[in-house]
């Protein structure tokens, strides 16, 4: 059973889906596609426990520079 039938922010309803998620950590942005309750209405995304933590352990990895894991995409600039 889902935690949520409908959305907690403004009561739509929630269909799960694969999105994309982007992650920060010191210099380093992650993408990863993973599932989420997404809302019709809104667009809020809910993410299991689980999914959660593995954000939290690619952060990490992004701050500490632990990249070697990762598939590099491309580059990133800054344009002053």
């Amino acid at each position: 059973m889902k935690p949520f039938e409908k959305c907690p922010v403004c009561s739509g309803e929630l269909v799960e889906k694969e999105v994309e998620k982007l992650l920060k950590g010191g210099v380093h942005t992650a993408v990863l596609k993973v599932h989420a309750d997404v809302c019709l209405r809104c667009g809020e995304r809910l993410y299991e426990a689980e999914t959660i933590k593995r954000f939290e352990q690619i952060r990490q990895k992004l701050e500490k520079q632990e990249v070697a894991e990762f598939q590099p995409l491309g580059q990133t600039f800054q344009v002053l």
